[in-house]
């Protein structure tokens, strides 16, 4: 993937931590504290591989860097005294039996926020795998010749997401559009590529209703 983005954001403490080796991110929103480890997809699986063998981690070898993988993380940190922080940082890799590269890619804290906030504006009330796929069709988009090359300027495209019409893109995330937008940066598309998504239920352009369908998640039908 191009454009793809493996590491997470903040908006509050960029820290590079150890020689080089790894950016760990941290935010703060709302008084809550966030962290992610900045890891590729392969990285992240080799780590849930480990831990599952290891009995720290239950869910599937997926890549994504979700609230069970940082759930056994922390499960493994508290049990080998490491910082129990839920971020595989250089200590936490090396006790599990790799090192971390340091990945330059890294979305900018803007670009995190503006996703997350076009996530709870158009599909706060769908379930969380619809929230993510709303965020992957955004990133999709990034990808897309057809269409800007900034998340930015996909959300902000004239006419492309009711949100930004009615004004309700202004409203604040909350800490699930937050882990949406990530699970999103991190590579997870339920949509299979789709570029668009809309409400069966309300749309009324026939152009719409003419693209290819892919998956329906929720109320929200998702196309290319």
């Amino acid at each position: 993937m191009k454009k793809r983005i493996f590491a997470l954001v903040t908006a509050l403490v960029f820290a590079l931590v150890g020689a080089g080796t790894i950016t760990t991110l941290v935010f703060t929103y709302n008084n809550v504290s966030v962290v992610s480890a900045a890891l590729t997809t392969s990285e992240t699986k080799l780590v849930q591989t480990r831990l599952k063998n290891w009995g720290y981690y239950t869910g599937n070898v997926d890549g994504i860097y979700g609230s069970k993988t940082r759930s056994a993380v922390r499960k493994f940190q508290q049990n080998n005294g490491l910082q129990v922080d839920g971020i595989v940082g250089p200590q936490t890799a090396a006790a599990i039996g790799f090192s971390i590269k340091s990945d330059d890619n890294s979305v900018s804290n803007n670009d995190l926020y503006l996703l997350a906030k076009c996530v709870y504006a158009e599909a706060r009330g769908e379930s969380y795998v619809g929230q993510v796929a709303v965020a992957a069709v955004i990133l999709n988009r990034v990808e897309s010749d057809k269409f800007p090359n900034t998340i930015a300027g996909v959300i902000y495209q004239p006419y492309a997401f009711t949100a930004v019409s009615d004004g309700q893109i202004n409203l604040e995330p909350d800490q699930t559009a937050y882990n949406a937008a990530r699970d999103a940066l991190n590579g997870w598309d339920p949509t299979y590529g789709s570029l668009y998504y809309f409400n069966p239920a309300t749309a009324t352009s026939s152009w719409i209703w003419s693209r290819k369908q892919v998956v329906t998640i929720g109320k929200h039908v998702f196309a290319i």
